[in-house]
């Protein structure tokens, strides 16, 4: 168990026995109870009335104080360091019911235990050296996960996928530094030195790999986060038919008349296994409807916050943009859509219009939509990668960029071979945070606070 670790742990005595209900709320068939903690066959003798055999399931009673049967079910008993928190652990699977639940959960108190705190049992499996940040954090995303392709991917981090990786490039900067910083030894040779054992070959070698290594982890933190993709354009245009496209279901009221839509809607597609929560605004206009133009201003908001804003006009009179245009940051990427083109005799295309991204489509017939689609996941980077995605957090790109930032500053500080040592330093602990070796106890904090209760 790594000492570094455990003196960093502020969520109290690492061997304190927790618990807590480790299904969802609810009634159902099976309800499970979780207990991590030491020397827990006393605690399971207390419970059921003798000691059960490691790893195997056994029909027990579970019981109270004094002896009546709170309920019958499965107890499994894990010995450590066989389990998944590195310590003792009691699976308690019992009938689903939230009373019966209740009443064993607050027996397991009365025994000692006290009621975990969302992500403990990870991050004391963390602590306790059974798997790396980034893995715990694939724990939770395996949970969450709103697709099957994030699915798939959350199993490949939580397998260790990502964090090989990373690990691989941090045993490619130690062999670098360790051959930078023993050359400090000999100023006079420096450069030569470096030059004859190919160290900016290595540094090459290197950036090249972190950099392919952040192009799989953009991908997978777009399976996990998905993209927000705002529709809007003037009243009347199609939008909400557009919406109803992409969802492939009657989600929004279509009609003929202007401003029928008042209020933002939202819906979650997904495309190619990417989550698109695509926002459908009211029509952009000046109106002295009170109601309309509240509505009005909650589009401007949603514009604001938007991945990717989509500008819906008419095929025949694709109309102004450059309104929009003017209030989108530059950096958010928008795409221009020309409706109807069934009115206007078009055909369904890809192309360009005043130097942005195009789709021509008719959102009633759906002809078209399927280029839209394409030209939504191309806007967001994403390409189809096969089985190789793992699932990533914001965390973990800024990590990654903040390495790749500190590797460019080195290359640029060949002639001074201190600050060049220091800067593959710095690269080296951005890294060490996507898995833990160099994660702050605050951030540790706030990671697992974000899990569910008994997980």
């Amino acid at each position: 168990m790594p000492d570094s670790r455990l003196a960093r742990d502020a969520s109290g005595a690492v061997g304190e026995p927790i618990a807590a209900i480790a299904t969802a709320p609810g009634r159902g068939g099976i309800g499970v109870i979780r207990v991590s903690g030491p020397a827990l066959s006393g605690f399971a003798e207390a419970l059921c009335g003798s000691v059960p055999e490691p790893r195997r399931a056994r029909l027990t009673r579970f019981r109270a104080a004094d002896a009546s049967v709170i309920d019958e079910g499965l107890l499994l008993y894990f010995p450590a360091p066989n389990s998944f928190t590195g310590e003792d652990v009691l699976e308690l699977q019992g009938h689903g019911g939230p009373v019966v639940l209740r009443m064993l959960l607050a027996r397991c108190v009365e025994l000692g235990a006290r009621l975990a705190e969302p992500g403990e049992f990870s991050r004391r499996a963390f602590l306790n050296g059974r798997m790396d940040l980034a893995q715990a954090e694939a724990v939770a995303d395996l949970i969450e996960a709103s697709t099957e392709q994030a699915a798939r991917s959350a199993v490949r981090s939580l397998g260790g996928e990502f964090s090989r990786r990373v690990e691989a490039l941090r045993d490619e900067l130690i062999d670098l530094r360790m051959l930078v910083e023993a050359t400090l030894d000999f100023p006079e040779e420096e450069i030569d030195f470096l030059q004859s054992a190919r160290a900016f070959e290595r540094l090459d070698a290197i950036e090249s790999h972190l950099e392919a290594v952040l192009r799989t982890a953009r991908q997978g933190a777009l399976l996990r986060e998905g993209l927000r993709v705002v529709l809007t354009g003037r009243p009347n245009v199609g939008k909400s038919s557009l919406l109803n496209a992409l969802a492939g279901d009657d989600r929004a009221i279509v009609t003929d008349v202007a401003g029928t839509t008042r209020d933002v809607l939202r819906e979650t597609i997904q495309i190619e296994g990417v989550p698109l929560h695509v926002i459908d605004t009211a029509g952009l206009r000046e109106t002295d409807d009170p109601v309309e133009r509240i509505g009005v201003e909650r589009s401007w908001r949603e514009i604001a916050n938007a991945d990717v804003v989509v500008m819906v006009g008419e095929a025949a009179t694709p109309g102004d943009f450059e309104a929009v245009d003017a209030r989108v940051p530059e950096s958010v990427p928008r795409i221009r859509v020309l409706n109807k083109i069934d009115l206007a005799g078009e055909p369904a295309r890809r192309g360009e219009l005043d130097g942005r991204p195009a789709v021509w489509l008719c959102a009633r017939s759906g002809e078209g939509v399927d280029l839209l689609r394409a030209e939504l996941l191309a806007t967001a980077g994403w390409q189809a990668s096969g089985e190789d995605v793992f699932i990533a957090r914001e965390r973990h790109l800024a990590a990654l960029r903040e390495a790749a930032s500190h590797l460019r500053t080195a290359r640029g500080l060949a002639g001074s071979l201190d600050l060049f040592a220091e800067e593959l330093r710095l690269a080296h602990d951005a890294l060490g945070e996507i898995t833990g070796a160099f994660t702050p106890d605050d951030l540790l904090g706030v990671i697992f606070s974000r899990f569910c209760i008994g997980k």
